[in-house]
């Protein structure tokens, strides 16, 4: 199955798809807000404001399962975006995206690849999954911050395809 296809809850609790979401390419994130990656927000909303005409729609996955710093309900989680980040793009219900109970778009996600050929378990909050209108999906690890060349030039290929 086309994982832009695969049903997600919006944090509002409608069902979609990526797909759904109007994009080309797609940039998924598990975030959370009590992280020392917690200010990539900001990263990623100027990635989805700069690259938004062109088709890229950023969505954020918030997850707590790394050391509980996701432990905000929906309305918390939106809150705490916006005011702190201005966060402007799509926002998914809570998920899990480890273990037997993972999101069927994690189990997916799982299979790609890093730089370093790695794929596997997500190993922290905001590990970056790039899709392409192909649905072709790059890896980018936590610590890959969202200006990052690799990331951008990405991105930019994606959307040029």
């Amino acid at each position: 199955m086309d994982l832009r296809e695969i049903p997600v809850q919006t944090i509002d609790g409608e069902t979609t798809t990526l797909s759904a979401l109007g994009g080309r390419a797609y940039l998924v994130v598990n975030v959370a807000s009590k992280c020392g990656f917690t200010p990539q927000y900001a990263g990623l909303e100027e990635l989805a404001e700069r690259y938004r005409e062109q088709g890229l729609v950023v969505v954020g996955f918030p997850c707590n399962q790394f050391l509980a710093q996701e432990p905000g309900s929906a309305e918390d989680i939106q809150q705490f975006c916006s005011l702190n980040y201005g966060v402007t793009f799509p926002l998914m219900a809570k998920v899990k995206v480890n273990g037997r109970r993972k999101h069927p778009i994690y189990a997916a996600l799982h299979e790609a690849d890093d730089a370093e050929g790695r794929a596997g378990r997500i190993g922290w909050n905001f590990e970056k999954f790039l899709i392409s209108p192909d649905g072709a999906v790059k890896r980018f690890r936590s610590k890959v911050e969202p200006n990052d060349p690799a990331l951008v030039a990405s991105i930019e290929q994606a959307l040029s395809a």
